[in-house]
């Protein structure tokens, strides 16, 4: 009986029920069988033993004539028919290990064969890199030169639906021709050209208006404009603001990961935010959220809370508070302390401000609905304001895409002067005096210059206040030339967020310091009535002889001397009209002024008799019917 074989281990073995049966015979048989007698011969490649296989075969076959007689005569065919004879003589087991030895050999032949390959491949390798570099090269050289299409080429492409992968080629092609444009610009053909041409492209490829890209081309070098308009195609990753009321940072993060939420923080400068990559529950329902644990914010409405950095007890307000994330994070921050005002303009918007700080658990705000502009009538004398200002939205134009064609220059400017209007609000509703404050932090969510520059900088010539730093260790600094523009050097402390260098919205934050309460008189013009030829004493005599109040038994008195400097006034009047025939106009306006202010002086008290007021006519208009009779009347 032989040993059983193991079926996982299968060994090749020779032919016969005994060799089947014995194991590794063929490995053990090879250390008793003499050495093969081509050994010690020179190893040979795989074409040579294909071609040494061959001639066995036919020195196999019995040769016929002349080849018979060649063969007779050669000593190597009659040694390799010899061994042939002494191969078949062997034994079946005998064969099949001289079998297995030459396939040992044919392996390692065919391992240095492959070696030997490798080598020639790593020789040849330089070459071919050489070769390939030097065609890249040509077709480069070949795509170098960027040619503009024609007007027929360009009313064609107009007639059909755009090609996207063509424009886009173009765009890369144009910005690289205006990178360099001294020594890559087609010849005959100017910079506004190829300018011209990007607009229309980037318009076409990226879904803007004409007005908003070129906007974008005036604000971002072509190095940066590109990849501003790709991160807007690119949402913004998720990110929520820790608690501190109720909750830590580190308890919550470990609550939403055993729920299945792929969470990390925020970054360095935040305390408080987690950025949130991957969730298998919804992020906007967990029983934490529910809970009032953390509160859904983008990571740039984090920034402006930090530059106001309030302190505990202030009295602080949020001019436009809607949805609630900015005023709760100013409770955080003071831990429920002091008085916060949050107002905002939409009662519907409000609704959403209660539920949130309800949710949150803050106590420590009141909430009004006023219009921002007229709050310092309402209240004022607040350490510190937060305006948020409403604006066109340009920085979150991920969030937002219909801005990319539904905004114009007059939804800018109309933007810009309300927000000039909120500034000026917001600066005199803060006290210059308080111990801890007197700060105003203006933001938006905007990249145009328009709605923030210019807007700071008109609030530095209206008020007493100046820009401090805002405390945020990254971002951009503002603008303090922009085209024809000229701002006030300090603007370089403000802060401006890409979405394309900080993956932030498009923000703006600028920091106030007001040191007075007063507010600066502009220097007024100069008046028409100092002008040559018109006699200011006599006209600003007018207005004050009636701006005083008369007694009630002198009344006749004083209205006859109001009709004698009138008199007087309308004939220096006609008579300066006569000498400077040039000055009419200016001499009208002054008339329709002097009016105004006695109308106005005349509001508080008994209006007098209408004959008493000149006609605009002149002096030698006169009174109509039912003014004559009323005379008498009041004669009696």
């Amino acid at each position: 009986m032989g040993r059983k074989l193991d079926p996982t281990q299968k060994v090749k073995r020779g032919p016969g029920r005994k060799a089947r049966k014995q194991r590794g015979a063929e490995q053990e048989l090879l250390r008793f069988l003499p050495p093969d007698p081509e050994d010690g011969a020179r190893k040979l490649s795989g074409h040579a033993r294909r071609r040494a296989a061959k001639r066995r075969i036919k020195a196999a076959r019995p040769p016929t004539g002349k080849t018979a007689k060649v063969l007779q005569e050669s000593p190597a065919s009659s040694t390799e028919s010899k061994s042939f004879v002494s191969f078949l003589q062997l034994l079946p087991i005998e064969r099949a290990a001289q079998k297995q030895k030459r396939q040992d050999l044919s392996e390692e032949d065919s391992e240095e064969e492959e070696e030997d390959e490798e080598e020639e491949e790593e020789k040849e390798a330089p070459k071919q890199e050489e070769t390939q570099e030097t065609d890249l090269q040509l077709n480069v050289e070949a795509d170098e030169h960027f040619v503009l299409p024609s007007g027929q080429e360009i009313e064609k492409e107009a007639a059909q639906p755009p090609d996207l992968q063509l424009v886009h080629q173009r765009i890369k092609d144009n910005i690289e021709v205006l990178q360099n444009f001294g020594t890559k610009r087609e010849e005959g053909r100017s910079r506004q050209e190829y300018v011209t041409l990007l607009r229309q492209d980037l318009a076409t490829y990226y879904s803007y208006s004409d007005f908003l890209i070129g906007k974008m081309m005036e604000l971002f070098p072509l190095s940066e404009l590109v990849d501003f308009l790709e991160s807007n195609e690119v949402s913004r990753p998720v990110t929520l603001r820790t608690n501190t009321l109720k909750t830590r940072r580190r308890d919550l993060a470990q609550a939403l990961i055993n729920r299945g939420v792929n969470l990390d923080p925020l970054g360095k400068w935040s305390k408080t935010g987690l950025v949130v990559y991957d969730s298998s529950v919804p992020i906007g329902a967990t029983p934490e959220y529910l809970a009032g644990h953390y509160m859904l914010q983008g990571a740039s409405s984090l920034l402006p809370v930090m530059a106001l950095a309030p302190q505990e007890n202030e009295r602080i307000l949020d001019m436009c508070c809607a949805p609630g994330g900015k005023t709760s994070y100013i409770a955080q921050l003071m831990k429920n302390t002091g008085v916060i005002l949050a107002n905002d303009s939409n009662a519907e918007r409000l609704q959403s401000v209660v539920g949130n700080l309800h949710r949150l658990g803050v106590t420590n705000v009141v909430v009004s609905r006023c219009d921002g502009r007229q709050f310092p009538k309402v209240l004022g004398g607040f350490d510190r304001v937060l305006l948020d200002a409403p604006c066109s939205g340009t920085g979150v134009i991920a969030k937002d895409p219909t801005v990319k064609t539904n905004k114009d220059e007059k939804d800018i400017l109309r933007c810009a002067h309300l927000q000039k209007e909120l500034i000026l609000s917001a600066i005199d509703s803060v006290n210059a005096a308080s111990e801890t404050g007197g700060y105003i932090v203006y933001c938006t969510c905007s990249v145009t210059v328009e709605e923030n520059e210019w807007v700071v900088d008109y609030a530095l010539k209206k008020r007493n206040v100046r820009l401090v730093p805002t405390g945020l260790d990254f971002g951009k600094e503002g603008f303090v030339r922009f085209k024809e523009r000229r701002f006030h050097p300090s603007l370089k402390s403000t802060r401006r967020f890409y979405p394309h260098t900080h993956n932030l919205d498009g923000f703006f934050v600028a920091k106030l310091k007001k040191f007075s309460n007063a507010i600066p008189v502009a220097p007024q013009e100069e008046e028409p009535a100092k002008e040559p030829g018109v006699p200011a004493a006599k006209e600003n005599s007018a207005p004050a002889a009636t701006a005083t109040p008369l007694p009630t038994g002198k009344k006749q008195e004083g209205l006859k001397g109001a009709k004698k400097q009138t008199a007087k006034q309308v004939n220096s009047a006609s008579t300066a009209t006569k000498t400077q025939p040039q000055g009419e106009s200016r001499e009208k306006k002054q008339k329709k002024w002097a009016l105004a202010a006695r109308r106005g002086s005349f509001q508080k008290r008994p209006r007098p008799p209408k004959a008493a007021q000149p006609s605009p006519r002149g002096p030698r208009a006169q009174a109509g019917p039912g003014k004559k009779r009323r005379v008498p009347r009041n004669r009696q």
